[in-house]
């Protein structure tokens, strides 16, 4: 059984996050302080990824700005001049992930903002053959329609999936899903199916953008629509069938206004990007 851990960075330009979104939310101030962040803890938090594969006895992996991703990015925006750095970025992820099941049985991804705080093994505490482990954002989602809402807000990704199934003859009926840490064996990811049909997906996606979907929302949720891999992945989960095991907040603990970590935490995803309160718990426990 070969298992890997991976993660991946690349030092996006802050006015590249928020692409033309006008909304109040999207700001290059806000995606300036993760620029920033990450620049300050880069190394730490290579270091505790890598800690905790070798603990596990599993390979790690770290992708940056190298040529692979250079390619990937060239011919993207060749296909699809109209996303963000920070959208391409996304999908390279997902990308490594297909790339990495053609040597790896079991594979987990840990967004650069994610540290694993324990020893205990991942792989061994979920059978992935029972499904993919991701994070469930439900309760993240306002469903009120006149609101307004961040591009990248979990709301606007699920107003999107909802729009696109509805399109597609499907129940619309969805799942948010945050892909920060995505857990998955080698069959699971081939029957996602992720990269399936890309550009009718793609197709889509930009209809809905601009035609909307007859008097479905009002034009400015369609405005919030952007071409996010966690949409088309809870997209894909849906019309593929896909078993999914959601992660507890032991797993996937979503660090954003709380300033607290709890001691029975796993990995924390660091939201906010208070990495200092981060290490204070790593060094705590000493993992």
């Amino acid at each position: 059984m070969k298992r890997v851990i991976y993660s991946l960075y690349v030092d996006v330009p802050a006015e590249e996050h928020y692409g033309d979104s006008k909304i109040k939310y999207d700001t290059t101030e806000k995606a300036s302080v993760t620029v920033n962040a990450f620049k300050k803890h880069y190394q730490k938090l290579i270091d505790s990824k890598k800690k905790y594969a070798k603990s596990i006895g599993a390979d790690f992996v770290m992708f940056e700005y190298d040529l692979h991703y250079k390619t990937f990015e060239r011919n993207f925006k060749k296909d699809f001049p109209m996303f963000t750095g920070y959208e391409i970025i996304n999908f390279y992820k997902i990308h490594l992930l297909y790339e990495l099941a053609k040597w790896y049985d079991e594979i987990l991804y840990l967004d650069f903002d994610a540290v694993p705080l324990t020893n205990e093994s991942f792989f061994d505490k979920w059978d992935l053959s029972k499904g993919i482990c991701v994070y469930n954002n439900n309760r993240h989602v306002d469903k009120d329609i006149n609101r307004e809402q961040s591009i990248r807000s979990p709301s606007a990704k699920y107003f999107n999936c909802y729009a696109m199934l509805l399109e597609g003859g499907h129940d619309p009926k969805n799942d948010v899903i945050n892909t920060g840490i995505i857990g998955a064996n080698k069959e699971n990811i081939l029957k996602l199916d992720f990269w399936g049909k890309f550009f009718d997906t793609m197709n889509l996606m930009t209809k809905l953008r601009t035609e909307g979907l007859d008097d479905l929302y009002p034009e400015n949720i369609y405005k919030i629509f952007r071409y996010d891999n966690e949409t088309i992945f809870s997209y894909k989960v849906e019309v593929n069938k896909i078993d999914i095991q959601w992660f507890d907040t032991k797993w996937h603990y979503f660090f954003d206004s709380q300033h607290f970590i709890p001691k029975e935490t796993k990995i924390v995803h660091a939201i906010c990007k208070e990495f200092d309160t981060v290490w204070r718990y790593y060094e705590k426990y000493n993992f």
